[in-house]
C-alpha cells in the first residue's frame, strides 16, 4: 500500500491558509454573547467601571450560563483557570492582528481579558465579549437597545485559540503521514505509529472512498478524504482536553470544511451530472423545468447538512458536560450533587469520544458520497425511457 502525501500537502496548505479567513468569519458573525441584561440599562460604559463588575451580581445560575457561552466562544488567549476572589487568569496571551489604518500587531494581554484598553499606535481598543472594538483612553464602550456595542471594529485577523488548534493538528497530520509514507519506501509493512494508521485508512479506503466514488476514480480524492477525516477526528478530541477548545463547533469552521466539499463536488463534476440537475433524461418537458430549480438548491442544501450536522452535535456534547459539571456549583447539596455530576459527565464524555470519531466519519462518508454522485457514470436504456414515458 502506497501512500503519495502530495494531495495532503495542498490541503493542509488550504487548510492552514483558510485558518485566518475562519478567524475573521467567527469575529464578524459569531452570534454567541455573554449578555447581561441588567448591564445595558445605561447606554455607556467607561473603563473605570469594567464589565466584571456585572458578573458579580450574577446568580450561580446566570454564572454557569456566561461560563458556558465564553466556552464555546472562540478566544484571543489560553485561559487554564481563574481565580475568582483575585480576578487572576492563568493561562498565556496570543497575538492580536488588526487591520486599523494599517497593520497592528500586539499581545492579548494588553487587553487583559477586556479588563484594560491597549494603546497600540495613538489608538485604543477594548475586548468586549470576544471581539474586539475600538475605544477611546477611558474604554468607553456605547450599547444600542439590543445591548450589542456600537463602537468601530476594526478587521480582526488575530492568531485566536481555534486558529491555534487548527495549526496544531495540521502540523501534526503533515508528520503523521509524511512519516507513513517514509515507512513504506523501507518496505510493504509500515513502523512505528504508522501501524496505528494503516488501518484507519485502510478502512477509509475500503468502506468510505471505493463504495461510494468507484474503484476508478476513488484514489483521485484520497487525500482530500484522508485529511478532513482526521482533521475533524483530532479537533473533535482535542475539544475534549481541559484546554477548553471548541473549533468544530464554530460554525465559520465547518462552513470553511463544507465549503471544500462543494468546491470539490462541483468541479469534479461530469456532463451527466449537469445533465440530470438541469435537464433530467427520462422525464417530461414540464417537469424537467419543474425540477431543475430544485436540483440546483439540493447542491446548496448538501454542504449546509454537512455544516450544520457537525456543528450542533458538538456544539451540545460541550454544552451537556459543562451542565453536568455545573451541577456541583449550582447544587445547594455537595454530598448529593458532586457524585451523580461526575458519574453522569464521566458517561457522555465516553459518549463524545465515539461521537468525535462518528462526526467525522459522518462527514468524510457523505463528502464522498456527495463527489461519487458527481462523478459516476450513468447507464440511459432507451427501453426504460420509453417506459416511463
Amino acid at each position: 500500500m502506497v501512500i503519495s502525501n502530495k494531495p495532503l500537502k495542498f490541503i493542509l496548505a488550504a487548510l492552514v491558509a483558510c485558518s485566518p479567513v475562519m478567524s475573521f468569519a467567527n469575529s464578524e458573525n459569531d452570534s454567541t454573547h455573554v449578555q447581561i441584561e441588567t448591564a445595558h440599562e445605561e447606554k455607556v460604559i467607561s473603563h473605570n467601571a469594567p464589565l466584571e463588575a456585572e458578573h458579580e451580581a450574577l446568580d450561580p445560575k446566570a454564572k454557569v450560563d456566561a461560563f458556558i457561552d465564553h466556552h464555546l466562544q472562540d478566544s484571543h488567549d489560553f485561559v487554564f483557570f481563574s481565580d475568582e476572589k483575585e480576578n487572576k487568569h492563568y493561562g498565556f496571551p496570543l497575538p492580536v492582528i488588526l487591520i486599523d489604518g494599517g497593520l497592528k500587531i500586539f499581545s492579548s494581554a494588553k487587553l487583559h481579558h477586556g479588563e484594560e484598553v491597549a494603546a497600540v499606535d495613538g489608538n485604543f481598543y477594548k475586548l468586549v465579549h470576544g471581539k474586539i472594538y475600538k475605544t477611546d483612553a477611558a474604554g468607553t464602550i456605547t450599547f444600542n437597545e439590543h445591548g450589542h456595542p456600537e463602537n468601530v471594529k476594526p478587521l480582526d485577523f488575530s492568531i485566536t485559540k481555534n486558529v491555534v488548534s487548527m495549526l496544531f493538528v495540521s502540523v501534526l497530520l503533515f508528520l503523521m503521514f509524511t512519516g507513513l509514507a517514509k515507512s513504506y519506501k523501507k518496505g510493504p509493512i509500515p513502523t512505528g505509529f504508522g501501524r496505528v494508521l494503516e488501518p484507519l485508512i485502510i478502512f477509509i479506503r475500503d468502506e468510505i472512498a471505493i463504495p461510494n466514488i468507484g474503484e476508478k476514480k476513488y484514489r483521485k480524492y484520497m487525500g482530500y478524504l484522508l485529511t478532513v477525516f482526521f482533521f475533524i477526528w483530532l479537533l473533535n478530541l482535542l475539544g475534549m482536553t481541559p484546554l477548553g477548545i471548541n473549533v468544530t463547533g464554530n460554525i465559520a469552521i465547518t462552513v470553511c470544511l463544507a465549503a471544500f466539499t462543494f468546491i470539490i463536488t462541483q468541479f469534479s463534476a461530469n456532463k451527466e451530472y449537469w445533465g440530470h440537475i438541469f435537464w433530467m433524461p427520462g422525464v417530461p418537458v414540464l417537469m424537467k423545468i419543474i425540477l431543475a430549480p430544485i436540483e440546483i438548491l439540493g447542491t446548496l442544501t448538501k454542504p449546509f447538512a454537512l455544516l450544520i450536522r457537525l456543528y450542533a452535535n458538538i456544539t451540545a456534547g460541550h454544552v451537556v458536560i459543562m451542565s453536568l459539571i455545573a451541577m456541583i456549583f449550582v447544587g445547594k447539596n455537595l454530598a448529593a450533587d458532586l457524585p451523580i455530576s461526575m458519574g453522569l459527565t464521566l458517561f457522555i464524555s465516553v459518549i463524545e469520544v465515539l461521537v468525535a470519531f462518528l462526526q467525522a466519519f459522518i462527514f468524510t462518508m457523505l463528502s464522498s458520497l456527495f463527489i461519487g454522485m458527481a462523478v459516476q457514470e450513468h447507464d440511459h436504456h432507451h427501453a426504460d425511457e420509453n417506459v416511463i414515458i
